[in-house]
């Protein structure tokens, strides 16, 4: 648990808002360990992150824990040791962990240490598998792509018994 001090000081309490102001609206948090990585590396991360409506955010650990304690975002505590960066998502968060893991393999620097998925806490071989289902549009286009081909086929045969229909009344 994140230690407090007797005397507040202005400055931290600050640092605690601003954390929590960036971590309110996100339901989704991925913990990674960037130490190691080269600024272009992190850039392009943040980039590919961003495409996906996510932030990636280099987080101090103690302000972090507060944050994440006052936002009632529990079990996260294990994750914010050592260099921590947290990726922000609010939908489509298995997206966002493959990118990360598929960025790790160019970049060995970079260790996804766990998440918080709508409050249920997963541990790196976890997420690691929860990375690799498909998605919420990916399950949508599915969805779509086989309702649309039985409906295709259900056409069809219908249109194959009316023309066989007419054929026979031709005869």
């Amino acid at each position: 648990m994140a230690m407090k001090a007797k005397k507040l000081q202005p400055v931290k309490v600050e640092a605690i808002e601003a954390a929590k102001k960036s971590f309110e609206g996100y339901s989704d948090f991925i913990f990674a360990d960037y130490r190691g990585l080269t600024v272009e590396q992190i850039t392009a991360l943040r980039r590919q992150l961003r495409e996906k409506n996510c932030e990636f955010k280099v987080v101090k650990n103690n302000f972090a824990k507060i944050a994440f304690n006052e936002l009632k975002v529990e079990n996260v505590a294990d994750y914010l040791v050592g260099p921590t960066a947290v990726a922000l998502a609010k939908e489509d968060a298995n997206e966002i962990a493959k990118i990360m893991f598929d960025f790790a393999k160019d970049a060995p620097a970079l260790i996804v240490k766990g998440a918080s998925i709508d409050n249920t806490i997963y541990d790196q071989a976890k997420i690691e598998a929860y990375s690799k289902l498909p998605g919420k549009t990916q399950l949508i286009t599915m969805i779509a792509c086989a309702l649309n081909s039985t409906t295709q086929k259900f056409a069809a045969t219908l249109q194959a018994v009316v023309d066989k229909k007419k054929a026979e009344g031709a005869n």
